[in-house]
């Protein structure tokens, strides 16, 4: 450990168990030194073991609805009471497709479902950073990190309409980074994470074998979810407080790689 976030405090979404990156990050943070509020969705937080991880890292949970602007005002107002002062760190992981959840292909969407998956993966990350933001939240030099994937650049078509939400968050993160970092000299950036068999992750189709692809793609292989709480970490830490309105990609080397010896091996030998 090296006391990396020793002082620090922020506000961490989307822990639902130990798969998740949001609980492998909140574990490291707590490591390193940092301070912390968690918080998820009320459903979320009776399907999870949330209350072990606040347990074990000393922390406080606050249920909000990442949607609702009433819960994140409660949610910033509360967290500033609990830790004592503005906010240092704020991690938003979270994601849901309805459609991707009931098997609706991405050419016969239900559009309620759709709206609302889009609401809950990319518009509250908008609503959350706002919230801050009129609220003067945030220290400065402050962090904000939302988790994405590369379905936002590229085809993973099973990954359905999550692609679009992922395309739409990083979208507001350059957008609303360029404000708070002119007005409030806060840094907001995604990290891109490989694909990591969370609880979230693994209900997309054929999840199984888009893991192990990627992982013959990548020359360094998959990136796992304390791979991705480090980087987070670092994310947080005053070691890279000139790094805003950046898509990280943190997979390994996948997002740079055409084709590896590996898949192409395995694409002969399915010739022969």
């Amino acid at each position: 450990m090296y006391n990396l976030l020793k002082g620090k405090k922020g506000i961490i979404f989307g822990a639902l168990d130990e798969n998740s990156i949001a609980w492998k990050t909140a574990e490291r943070v707590h490591e390193e030194g940092g301070e912390f509020v968690l918080t998820n969705a009320p459903v979320a937080l009776r399907m999870g073991q949330i209350n072990a991880l606040a347990e074990k890292t000393g922390s406080q949970v606050i249920p909000a609805d990442a949607t609702s602007l009433e819960d994140l005002e409660n949610l910033v107002e509360k967290s500033m009471e609990i830790l004592g002062g503005k906010i240092d760190f704020v991690l938003h992981s979270i994601g849901m497709s309805i459609n991707v959840r009931k098997g609706n292909h991405y050419t016969s969407q239900n559009y309620d479902w759709t709206q609302k998956g889009t609401d809950i993966s990319a518009m509250s990350f908008h609503k959350v950073m706002q919230t801050l933001y009129k609220k003067e939240a945030m220290n400065q030099w402050g962090s904000i990190v939302a988790l994405t994937y590369m379905a936002a650049q590229r085809v993973f078509p099973d990954y359905n309409d999550m692609a679009d939400n992922k395309a739409y968050l990083e979208s507001i993160a350059r957008s609303f980074g360029y404000f708070f970092g002119k007005e409030k000299t806060v840094r907001v950036n995604t990290i891109s994470q490989s694909p990591t068999p969370t609880t979230a992750g693994s209900g997309v189709k054929g999840f199984d074998g888009f893991l192990a692809y990627a992982d013959k793609m990548a020359p360094l292989g998959n990136a796992s979810a304390l791979d991705c709480a480090n980087y987070t970490v670092a994310m947080f830490s005053d070691l890279t407080r000139m790094v805003t309105l950046q898509n990280l990609f943190h997979d390994g080397g996948f997002s740079n790689t055409g084709v590896s010896d590996d898949v192409m091996e395995a694409f002969v030998k399915g010739l022969e």
